[in-house]
């Protein structure tokens, strides 16, 4: 059967949320969620598209990290396994296989958006050529679009509504809204902690991961890792041998769909304009590469 574009689920329960990617829904038991990556494709905090088999790679990358990191800090990930989501899978198969998981239900989630950088490029690199600095951390002069940053840096952003945009912010602006400087540290730490780990692992795949972010909750009682990981949504992934700064990065992420919204002349605001076909499927080759590479 040739694989379906599933734009949005609709299962036999309630819908908990519907974000710019994933449809989650309430589970029939237990208090848990069962997490849906659709195959929508979102840019500048708009859906924008839809990019066929995206959310099952997405699902398989983002399960592989959970599995990774889980030594550094656990994280909302039961399963993904048929035999435990049979009540679900009944007559939606061809919408849920490969690209739903069974996920612990956060008591709290984090209103902050976990951003480690450790190359130069994105909201980073502007605010950089405007003021030396990003998120109120001095770096050194000269750096270039793509330069490797002296260490990885912790940049926080606000976590904005559907059809906002995320706003970068100073640690200091973070630990305020969290109105706990010990949690900020510890979130920063971990952030830093899963960056470095992640990242020893994908320049041994020919992966230089330049930049990602990570969303955290509190499950009973515990600091836990959550939503999706280290996938080509939420990072940016270059080609390590082809690396060069100053210069456009060969990537393996969404990066090439955004340049050519760029070169339209979309306000960013809703409807956002149809993406050629061309787009869709170079940007489809490019998850994929990310996928084969890092997972091998």
């Amino acid at each position: 059967m040739a694989e379906k574009l599933i734009r949005e689920t609709r299962l036999p329960m309630k819908l908990f949320e519907r974000g710019k990617v994933r449809d989650t829904w309430l589970w029939i038991m237990d208090g848990n969620l069962l997490m849906v990556a659709t195959d929508r494709v979102s840019a500048f905090d708009e859906v924008v598209g839809a990019i066929l088999g995206k959310g099952k790679i997405l699902t398989k990358m983002s399960i592989f990290w959970f599995k990774f990191t889980k030594d550094i800090i656990g994280n909302h990930f039961i399963t993904d396994s048929p035999a435990n989501l049979y009540y679900t899978w009944y007559g939606h198969k061809n919408d849920l296989e490969g690209r739903s998981m069974l996920i612990k239900k956060a008591d709290q989630v984090i209103p902050i958006e976990c951003v480690v950088r450790g190359y130069l490029d994105g909201s980073g690199w502007r605010e950089y050529q405007s003021s030396g600095k990003v998120c109120g951390i001095k770096l050194p002069p000269g750096l270039l679009k793509g330069s490797k940053l002296p260490r990885p840096i912790f940049t926080p952003a606000t976590k904005a509504e559907q059809g906002h945009h995320d706003e970068n912010i100073s640690f200091d602006k973070m630990a305020h809204i969290l109105d706990c400087r010990v949690l900020a540290t510890q979130l920063k730490n971990i952030s830093l902690e899963l960056y470095e780990a992640a990242s020893e692992h994908a320049e041994s795949r020919g992966i230089i991961i330049a930049d990602t972010k990570f969303e955290f909750g509190i499950i009973d009682g515990q600091l836990m890792l959550i939503d999706e990981v280290l996938t080509p949504d939420s990072s940016r992934f270059w080609d390590k041998d082809k690396w060069k700064p100053g210069q456009t990065q060969e990537s393996f992420d969404k990066q090439f769909l955004r340049d050519y919204l760029e070169s339209t002349d979309w306000d960013k605001k809703p409807p956002a304009p149809e993406l050629p076909k061309g787009v869709v499927n170079k940007t489809a080759e490019k998850y994929k590469e990310a996928l084969k590479r890092l997972l091998g």
